[in-house]
């Protein structure tokens, strides 16, 4: 009975390898199969957001390794493969997305951000160290006589 349980849960363990998706492209030479880890490594899966398409097991990752293959056997280059999908996906597919119009803030905002909360704490600095108290523990004849007449009360 031991057995016999162990097997059912060993067959319903494997047949979740089983469902796996293993790419088996078979490259002309070593240099395609180079640019083709190097492309699936550059773009990022639309579905999983955060991981690049040679790692994600999502169905649209290997939609998109099946067609950066297909581009390669047609003998396209990198720059034609990565506009395609660009052009299909939006630069989201991309991990380092091209200096433009529209990526400038993507790029710089954060140095931007970083820059302007360094000088907002320089100005507030500068102004604290700029306010020097001006006599305030100083009063007043008019303050002197009064507190001499508050303390002269007490003392009675």
């Amino acid at each position: 009975m031991r057995r016999l349980l162990a097997i059912v849960v060993l067959s319903l363990g494997l047949t979740s390898i089983a469902h796996a998706a293993i790419d088996a492209y078979v490259f002309k030479d070593e240099a395609e199969r180079a640019r083709y880890s190097e492309l699936t490594k550059e773009l990022r899966c639309p579905k999983c957001q955060n991981q690049d398409i040679a790692d994600s097991n999502a169905p649209i990752a290997a939609d998109l390794r099946k067609e950066i293959y297909r581009m390669l056997g047609e003998g396209q280059s990198n720059q034609q493969i990565i506009d395609f999908m660009v052009d299909r996906y939006g630069e989201f597919v991309r991990y380092k997305p091209e200096l433009n119009a529209r990526t400038w803030l993507l790029w710089f905002g954060p140095a931007g951000l970083l820059l302007g909360g360094v000088l907002v704490i320089v100005v507030i600095v500068i102004r604290r160290r700029g306010k020097r108290p001006a006599d305030n523990d100083a009063l007043s004849d008019e303050e002197r006589q009064r507190l001499a007449h508050l303390l002269d009360k007490n003392r009675e």
